[in-house]
């Protein structure tokens, strides 16, 4: 029975973290970004993200974007330097063309930093792709 079910390969989704200037706190701040390069909108996009390693876990948060149009981008939460120790998770959940998809996406221990920071076109800022 299992082996009849197809799950399908979301592909064109991406999750980048970007390291942005906050004019209004005068700091520079980590946000979340997800990146929908495909040819058509999502809905109800659901973002579960969580921080862990083998000692230590974050809370969970959860996020809500009702439609995000095709080859465009939303931020999803600002992420605090102190969880880049830890393994970052974050699983998308979304509708699109009557069918329910996800796929879920990891930053390793120690990879957002400063020094692995690329030029991400979508967003035209400097930052970390998961692809």
């Amino acid at each position: 029975m299992k082996k009849d079910i197809q799950i399908p390969e979301v592909t064109d989704l991406f999750m980048a973290v970007v390291k942005e200037h906050n004019d209004a706190f005068r700091t520079d701040d980590w946000n979340v970004y997800i990146i929908n390069n495909k040819s058509v909108d999502l809905e109800m996009v659901l973002i579960v993200s969580n921080g862990f390693d083998t000692v230590d876990r974050t809370s969970t948060m959860r996020h809500k974007i009702e439609r995000l149009p095709a080859n465009s981008y939303a931020k999803v939460e600002l992420i605090q330097q102190e969880l880049f120790k830890l393994h970052n998770e974050f699983k998308v959940s979304f509708f699109t063309k009557n069918q329910l998809l996800d796929k879920t996406f990891i930053f390793k221990q120690n990879t957002i930093n400063d020094v692995s920071l690329k030029m991400i076109p979508q967003l035209n800022k400097k930052g970390i792709l998961k692809k």
